[in-house]
């Protein structure tokens, strides 16, 4: 990150852990601190507003990888541009994992959300892409999974058009939110071979799905 893009990124950061502090109810639990050096951060999407929260829990930048609506949303697109994420076009989502792939092998973090949408209205979690399992076994680096929930009646839904595309997003803005942070996972093989990759993004996702549960019971066993 360029000392702009560093320093954008850091207020936006401290904001939005301020809004959490004030206005949410985060439960977070770490089951492991993750190791030190480059990391691929990967996490269930249950609403719009996950890849905000979950900047707040690391010390070290990390650039979510978001989709190409998200940048052309009026003033919120430039300052994630200028922050130094990373764009995910419909047109080219190649572009979007090179340049993830190339920020991991420099040393960078990278956050990604394998199901590549929301999480279903109705709970539980999408069948996953294959971006997260084909980073984690090109680079080599340690995946750290981590398991959301929040209560989905609780969500905002708000529908609009950008840059003439249909969008709804999910906004949660104020209530119970639980986050676990699981044990860092390593994996090997060829990023090329199809039932390695779907065989490593089965590992993810059901590590995904018992972190997500393990948040739930954290937070409505707390008392409603």
């Amino acid at each position: 990150m360029s000392r702009t893009q560093t320093l954008l990124y850091k207020a936006g950061r401290q904001a939005v852990r301020l809004y959490a502090h004030l206005l949410l109810k985060q439960d977070v639990f770490w089951q492991s601190l993750p190791p030190k050096g480059p990391m691929l951060v990967v996490a269930n999407h249950p609403s719009t507003t996950d890849p905000f929260y979950l900047l707040t829990l690391f010390a070290q930048p990390i650039s979510l990888m978001l989709i190409e609506s998200s940048f052309q949303v009026p003033i919120f697109g430039r300052l994630l541009h200028r922050s130094g994420h990373i764009r995910v076009r419909r047109a080219d989502k190649h572009a979007a994992f090179n340049e993830a792939h190339k920020r991991l092998q420099a040393g960078q973090s990278v956050a990604i959300f394998p199901e590549g949408n929301h999480s279903p209205r109705q709970g539980g979690i999408l069948s996953p892409r294959s971006g997260a399992a084909r980073l984690a076994l090109l680079t080599g680096v340690p995946v750290i999974p981590v398991g959301i929930y929040l209560r989905l009646s609780q969500a905002f839904t708000i529908s609009t058009k950008i840059a003439g595309y249909p969008t709804t997003g999910y906004w949660y803005l104020k209530g119970p939110y639980g986050m676990t942070i699981g044990h860092a996972m390593k994996f090997e093989g060829d990023c090329q071979d199809g039932e390695c990759v779907a065989g490593t993004s089965e590992i993810i996702m059901k590590q995904l799905t018992s972190l997500a549960k393990d948040s739930e019971k954290r937070v409505e066993g707390s008392g409603k």
